[in-house]
């Protein structure tokens, strides 16, 4: 049964914590999961988690540590020692603890490294900090099993025993050869039916192998695991060799995380805002994009404005100010959200423009003709104005056609120049459509009025 966080809860916790009863708090906290533990130091202050962690076992709270918020965890790190927060990372992978070291101050980092007892520990986490954040190096662990080409399977089955204390989950036995460079994997299966003396070589598989760069984009590393369905992927370095891996926990983050931030791009805000950001901190990522569609709607009324002596001719006109830059950014939004998704699973490719254009350019056309069809026979129902109708109904279907092509180019641009195409979601293209929209529905006005 799922755990349900409550106002009562909370306060029960809290009251708990102000009277120092031990006995009550693990009573409560004894069946519950560390995320759900974690769930409950994000709402109550710091000084009360650090009195409930302290409480809990070392490989319990050192989980728990790893499933908050990085805003809760700051707050928490910020009031426990150097030598406490050593004896933690000490308890947890090494690709948790160099992320959990590198929220940390340069100065505090070297304090906590400095009272970490497991100098090996220390030496992985230190290595792990040395890669970009947003890279397979970044992502990986150095907790791995591993089998040399020339051992015997008797060995074999102690090294591995030996191995495996330090990792949690084994996913995989990677082969390699004398110089650490990887060579396939070895099935447990094989490894546990093999004769004593049988070699490794003779076992391992050396087909299909997928492994990773450490260099190599996290977005890059989640499409692969995603595509062959793995539950672990290695990473290896320049020169083949076998340095970490990384496990689908780590992955299902970097898709979350990827999804939250084409999200918040594609509403409109920059950066990474959480609903418990400070007053200042969403106004400043969400000001910017707000601007650009003010200067966007202000370059709007110019162009209505220069339209001017069209709109006292034919005073009508005026009716559909609002539908047709409305109808632009809606089309434009769907078209490049299309886009934006096959970049994002890569099953899109930037060299693929001229399909992706035809097919979009004859899917405008088909939503271009219905709407424009029932703008024109509303408007003469309500209007009897055969004119305005013509005008309007091409201004629409003109409208849907440029907007599903600029909605589908402008992603595809973005992407190619390095740019999140995310972008292309949002106010930008949005903003871009309403004035384009409103240019070429007085346009053709023109054309069909004078």
């Amino acid at each position: 049964m799922s755990f349900k966080l409550t106002r009562d809860f909370i306060d029960n916790i809290r009251q708990a914590v102000r009277q120092g009863d031990v006995h009550i708090i693990e009573s409560i906290l004894v069946e519950l999961h560390p995320a759900d533990i974690a769930e409950i130091f994000e709402s109550i202050d710091a000084h009360e988690s650090k009195f409930i962690l302290d409480l809990l076992e070392e490989e319990l709270a050192a989980e728990v540590l790893t499933e908050l918020e990085e805003d809760a965890r700051e707050r928490l790190l910020k009031i426990m020692s150097s030598k406490e927060i050593a004896e933690q990372l000490e308890q947890i992978d090494s690709d948790d603890a160099a992320d959990i070291l590198g929220e940390l101050s340069e100065e505090i980092q070297q304090q906590v490294i400095s009272q970490m007892e497991d100098e090996d520990i220390a030496s992985e986490v230190v290595d792990l900090l040395n890669y970009d954040e947003d890279t397979a190096g970044g992502l990986m662990q150095k907790e791995i099993i591993k089998a040399r080409l020339t051992w015997t399977v008797l060995r074999c089955v102690a090294e591995l025993r030996r191995q495996a204390e330090n990792v949690e989950k084994v996913y995989t036995i990677y082969v390699v050869d004398d110089k650490d460079r990887l060579v396939g994997f070895l099935s447990l299966k094989k490894l546990l039916f093999a004769k004593p003396k049988a070699l490794v070589e003779d076992l391992f598989s050396s087909k299909k192998i997928i492994s990773v760069k450490a260099s190599e984009d996290k977005s890059a590393v989640a499409n692969v695991m995603r595509k062959y369905n793995l539950e672990s992927v290695p990473v290896i370095d320049l020169q083949g060799k076998l340095i970490g891996r990384i496990t689908i926990d780590d992955i299902i983050d970097v898709i979350q995380e990827e999804a939250e931030k084409d999200y918040q791009m594609a509403s409109g805000i920059s950066g990474n805002i959480e609903a418990r950001s400070s007053i200042f901190k969403i106004s400043r990522a969400r000001l910017p994009w707000l601007i650009i569609a003010l200067f966007g709607g202000l370059l709007g009324t110019q162009v209505i404005k220069s339209f001017e002596p069209q709109i006292e001719m034919n005073a009508m006109l005026a009716i559909y100010i609002t539908l047709i830059p409305a109808m632009a950014g809606n089309v434009g939004v769907q078209s490049s959200a299309i886009v934006v998704q096959g970049l994002a699973n890569n099953t899109l490719r930037t060299d693929d423009l001229r399909n992706r254009l035809t097919k979009e350019i004859a899917v405008a056309m088909l939503n271009g003709l219905v709407c424009s069809s029932i703008v024109f026979i509303l408007n003469y129902v309500f209007y009897k104005d055969i004119n305005l109708g013509i005008t309007v109904s091409v201004a629409l279907l003109t409208v849907i056609l440029q907007a599903s092509i600029m909605g589908t180019i402008i992603p595809l641009g973005l992407n190619r120049i390095k740019i999140d195409p995310a972008l292309a979601t949002g106010p930008f293209i949005t903003t871009m459509n309403d004035v384009v929209g409103l240019f070429i529905y007085f346009s053709i006005s023109i054309l069909l009025y004078t």
